[in-house]
């Protein structure tokens, strides 16, 4: 008997007792059937082991997207209570049209002589633009944060350059306060409020100088002076940009190691907070470039945190001073030079009294160098009145009796021009 007629006959018997099976009992079918499907299972554990089936992990579901946004509305909630609106208004004059008579001054006997072609009825005469009264109106707005529970707020000079407006200041709740200005800085376009209130929420100050081409950036502010915490959200897109800044309220000015982001600032954001994902502020928005796609540029933090302590202790914005006129060296420093302004070094002042002199080279200021992206200008601006730095330089040139000295200068405040 060949092998495929034995398998057959197995075939065959389980098959008729399969059937068999059927005609005894229902119970007996149901054992049968509990019998072939414990033979089935045994013959796959026996051909393929369990322990060679691979297991599937577990999905581990991850969202950026969702991340991100997260991060982002937290940073938004965070800082959105400090941020405010400032609303400037002047007394205007109200102009209307006015009947007027030239001729009014006239003898009588001439007024009668000619009658009434010289508007001697009630209507009649010319018409002319007169002002009658004046009126306080809204004439423009901008933004800016609260840097102190009892009322200091940071923002713009070019916001509040009006010495002849009045300002007022709308918190995110919607409560409104007179507001003085306290201080203007005369090199930056930063300006501190301050209103009379307490227990106001304060927004965290981040660290400007450790910021990185695409980080996140976040502004907020009151967008066209109507929208009251409007948010645009960008990425860090240039650092340590130089522009000339141009307005009704400040004509042209200079503005150095600003941070360039392509978040949008529309006017009216002016003053406002440009934020980190901490919810943390690492810039003032300044400015915005004209015929450009979200070009934005705003002031690092840690450029003001100079004036919010200056004011904080004196009460007013005192800028450092060195007293030196110089020239930017193409390999990098500054060559203290002389001009026809003046000299190089200023009687009296901060440097002469350290031992510095004319043609003498500034490499560094407290081990950061002096150079294209720090010039020294903007080095001595990150500093407090009463401060001393230290100073690299070099005297003389390299192999004819040259040498490098370090200097400790300390900063005075700079004498009004």
């Amino acid at each position: 008997m060949s092998k495929r007629t034995i398998i057959l006959i197995i075939i065959a018997g389980l098959v008729g007792g399969f059937f068999g099976s059927l005609a005894t009992s229902r119970f007996a079918q149901a054992n049968l059937l509990d019998d072939v499907w414990s033979f089935i299972k045994g013959g796959l554990a026996t051909s393929t082991p369990q322990a060679n089936i691979p297991k599937i992990p577990e999905a581990v579901l991850y969202n950026p997207t969702i991340d991100y946004e997260e991060a982002v509305m937290k940073a938004v909630e965070k800082a959105s209570p400090s941020v405010v609106s400032i609303v400037i208004s002047k007394d205007l004059p109200i102009i209307e049209q006015c009947q007027t008579n030239p001729f009014s001054n006239i003898p009588p006997e001439f007024r009668d002589f000619f009658g009434d072609r010289f508007g001697n009825l009630p209507g009649q005469g010319f018409s002319q633009l007169c002002q009658k009264g004046t009126k306080k109106q809204d004439v423009g707005g901008g933004s800016g944060f609260i840097i102190s529970a009892d009322g200091m707020i940071l923002t713009n000079k070019h916001v509040v350059a009006d010495t002849a407006a009045e300002y007022t200041v709308v918190t995110n709740s919607g409560k409104k306060y007179d507001a003085k200005v306290l201080a203007r800085d005369p090199m930056q376009d930063l300006a501190v409020l301050k209103i009379e209130a307490t227990d106001l929420p304060v927004v965290a100050l981040g660290n400007s100088d450790t910021l990185k081409l695409g980080q996140t950036a976040i502004a907020i502010g009151n967008s066209l002076g109507e929208f009251r915490n409007t948010v645009s959200v960008g990425v860090i897109s240039g650092l340590s940009r130089t522009i000339t800044a141009t307005g009704a309220s400040i004509g042209t000015e200079i503005i150095s190691n600003v941070i360039q982001t392509d978040a949008a600032i529309n006017p009216g954001n002016s003053g406002g907070p440009l934020l980190n994902l901490k919810g943390e502020v690492i810039g003032i928005n300044t400015a915005v470039a004209e015929g450009a796609q979200s070009i934005g540029f705003t002031i690092p933090i840690n450029q003001a945190k100079r004036d919010i302590n200056s004011v904080r202790n004196t009460g007013a914005i005192k800028i450092p001073y060195l007293g030196v006129r110089y020239m930017a060296v193409t390999e990098g420093g500054a060559l203290v030079r002389g001009s026809d302004d003046g000299p190089a070094i200023l009687k009296d002042s901060p440097a002469a009294k350290a031992g510095l002199e004319a043609e003498d080279i500034i490499l560094e200021i407290n081990g950061i160098k002096v150079d294209e992206n720090n010039s020294l200008g903007n080095l001595i601006q990150r500093y407090s009145v009463g401060e001393s730095i230290m100073a690299k330089i070099r005297r003389g040139l390299p192999g004819q009796g040259g040498k490098t000295l370090d200097l400790s200068i300390t900063l005075t405040e700079r004498p009004a021009e």
